[in-house]
């Protein structure tokens, strides 16, 4: 019990990082808005831009309804939090955790604007990778952890 207490304050600890963190950014971008809309270069091949996403990701699902697109994170976000509480392992918990404070900064945005602030743009010449969000960062890093936390073996747990 004691092991599982430990497992869900460590999610939850990363899904309230996640989620400030990305909102926190948001704020920062949006009050830059106007500076930001041409792109702002920070290292070579990186640049702060600013974006509104309507769909998923790279654009996908741009015709579905902000609400719709809202009420399936908000789904999958208590799907999720049932297997951060349940957790067996600290990474399980924490994987969860990320996935789902991403998706929570990303719903936020959708029932604010109707869309999704990214501002992370990584490029290659003319070649741009889509702009996205420290929301985006969290859940992939949240799901890699969950496909290779099997392949780290029993010392991740």
């Amino acid at each position: 019990m004691a092991m599982r207490r430990r497992n869900l304050a460590l999610g939850g600890g990363a899904l309230l990082a996640a989620l400030i963190a990305d909102r926190a950014s948001k704020a920062l971008v949006v009050a830059e808005a106007a500076r930001l809309a041409g792109g702002v270069p920070v290292l070579p091949g990186f640049d702060l831009v600013f974006g509104r996403n309507s769909g998923v990701t790279f654009g996908l699902f741009g015709e579905v309804p902000w609400w719709g697109l809202a009420l399936v994170a908000a789904a999958i976000c208590a799907w999720l939090l049932r297997i951060m509480v349940a957790a067996p392992t600290r990474s399980e918990a924490v994987a969860a955790g990320m996935i789902v404070g991403g998706a929570l900064g990303n719903v936020v945005d959708r029932i604010r604007f109707g869309a999704v602030t990214d501002f992370l743009d990584f490029h290659a010449g003319a070649w741009h990778w889509p702009a996205f969000n420290l929301a985006d960062v969290a859940v992939v890093c949240g799901a890699a952890l969950l496909v290779l936390r099997p392949l780290m073996g029993r010392r991740a747990a």
